[in-house]
């Protein structure tokens, strides 16, 4: 499927409004490789293969292993990742899948050994963004395209 329209020329106010959100993400003091992690297991999750794609190759620039990428979707099982990454992932899984998960005060609680307050907020924002990014790729017919 092509890209059904040309949206950030369509909406430019908005889709500037998401990058900001992008830019503040990256400022935030949750490690990169957790950031990309979040945003590969959200997009496994909501079936988004654009987002997958993009954030797959950028982990893999920074480093990440292909045994850590392979088994994001079973990071439960996998004592590759840290009790940091985990929460987070767990997090991640809970807020993408908020009507059914919800987030229980004892993953709350669980986050917070490992994240401050500042830091809860700033990944409630990157799952958030990530989120965002895979529905608005979904519906506007983005692809993953081989390089």
């Amino acid at each position: 499927m092509a890209q059904r329209l040309p949206y950030s020329e369509i909406a430019p106010a908005g889709m500037d409004i998401m990058m900001e959100m992008e830019k503040y993400t990256k400022t935030s003091a949750i490690e990169r490789k957790i950031r990309e992690l979040i945003k590969i297991r959200a997009s496994q999750i909501n079936g988004c293969a654009f987002c997958l794609n993009m954030h797959t190759t950028d982990a893999r620039k920074m480093g990440e292993t292909e045994q850590r990428l392979y088994c994001v979707s079973a990071w439960e099982e996998c004592e590759f990742y840290t009790k940091a990454e985990k929460v987070a992932l767990e997090l991640t899984e809970h807020v993408t899948l908020i009507p059914t998960k919800r987030v229980p005060d004892e993953l709350y609680q669980r986050v917070r050994d490992h994240y401050d307050e500042k830091q809860y907020v700033d990944l409630i924002l990157i799952i958030n963004q990530i989120n965002s990014w895979n529905r608005i790729s979904i519906a506007m017919g983005n692809t993953a395209t081989e390089k």
